[in-house]
């Protein structure tokens, strides 16, 4: 009677290998890594599994986690290839197109210890959402996509505009209530783990509205009343109280535009 043989173990998906070569390489468990991440632990396992894949924002944040040379892996799933790099703001211009490939260094966020040359431009990954913070009264998108949104595109930028990669976000302006310090259309970068009433008064921020969704302004504070400040003397100033139940999401870190 023949043997029965042992079946054959059908291999995963190709994203499943690396992920777990990284977070072994990092000497993380699960949980560990999905909090780097912003991700659950469960969610960790269900990826290292091949049962399901990650989103656009994971990939990037596993490949600001990874750098050189891995990241290009998990930015690669994400759509972010070699020519996206000079998608930064206007002053680094200049400065990239005249530097060859190898002058450039992919940092890898939140992991201390590992030299790096000053000579080379150090950049992350920043995902930009389909996501609209709007201006006063108009309506913009969910406090919930600033985290699991979906990913319309990527950004590099050099590290040291992104103290936080992990936690942060590129959201597209809409309307004329910040202008003409942000114009209808810029694209604002912002870390949401900048969340801190005491260290936001004067500083420009992303709040939410249950109704009105996500709104950019200058946040003040006066004695205890907090106020959504507009830069457009067109505008009303919103009042921020238990009744009106606004929440301060995220500051914003700075802002890019196409020229007129």
């Amino acid at each position: 009677m023949p043997k029965v043989g042992k079946k054959s173990k059908i291999p995963g998906p190709e994203w499943t290998k690396p992920i777990r070569e990284l977070r072994n390489k990092l000497d993380l468990n699960q949980a560990e890594l999905g909090r780097r991440l912003h991700y659950s632990a469960m969610a960790i396992s269900r990826w290292e599994r091949g049962e399901q894949e990650p989103t656009d924002r994971g990939y990037i944040e596993l490949g600001n986690l990874a750098g050189d040379p891995t990241c290009w892996y998990f930015w690669g799933r994400a759509g972010l290839h070699n020519e996206n790099l000079l998608r930064v703001m206007p002053e680094m211009r200049q400065r990239m197109q005249k530097s060859r490939l190898a002058d450039f260094e992919i940092v890898s966020a939140g992991v201390s210890g590992k030299k790096v040359n000053p000579e080379k431009v150090q950049l992350v990954a920043i995902p930009l959402l389909k996501v609209t913070a709007a201006a006063h009264g108009e309506k913009g998108g969910h406090s919930s996509s600033m985290l699991s949104g979906p990913v319309e595109n990527m950004i590099a930028a050099p590290k040291e505009w992104c103290p936080n990669p992990a936690t942060t976000s590129c959201l597209q302006v809409r309307g004329r209530s910040m202008t003409p310090l942000i114009p209808d259309g810029c694209i604002v970068a912002v870390d949401s783990s900048q969340n801190d009433h005491d260290q936001l008064d004067g500083k420009i921020v992303i709040a939410w509205h249950r109704d009105r969704g996500l709104t950019v302004s200058r946040f003040r504070r006066y004695d205890h009343t907090e106020i959504l400040v507009p830069e457009n003397d067109g505008y009303e100033s919103i009042t921020l109280s238990a009744k009106q139940r606004w929440k301060i999401l995220a500051r914003v870190l700075w802002w890019i535009g196409k020229a007129p």
